[in-house]
């Protein structure tokens, strides 16, 4: 296929403010985790495709296949839309008092 780019399980992303490896960058309606460290106005890898696990609002209780949501102010998952971003959905059931839950990116 003569206009095959790349897979897309990671693209290039420039941030306007420093990100952590590891940590959750908004991109538009969508997240990323970045791979590696990536200063402000350099470009490097966020991976958009794939299971991460992140922290997620203990009182939540998503089950396999919930969407979840990223709380950018609490820098959490949650199962609340309002006033946060699609990220994907519980790749398996995080129950209430659990701190983290395994999330299929941007699914």
């Amino acid at each position: 296929m003569k206009n095959f780019v790349q897979v897309g399980d990671v693209l290039d992303y420039t941030p306007g403010a420093d990100v952590a490896s590891g940590a959750v960058a908004v991109i538009g309606v969508r997240v990323g985790i970045a791979v590696a460290a990536i200063k402000a106005g350099e470009t490097g890898p966020l991976r958009v495709k794939g299971v991460v696990e992140l922290a997620k609002l203990s009182a939540d209780a998503p089950a396999q296949g919930a969407l979840l949501y990223w709380d950018a102010t609490n820098s959490r998952l949650t199962t609340t839309s309002s006033g946060n971003v699609l990220a994907g959905y519980a790749a398996k059931a995080a129950g209430n008092g659990a701190t983290t839950a395994w999330l299929h990116l941007n699914a």
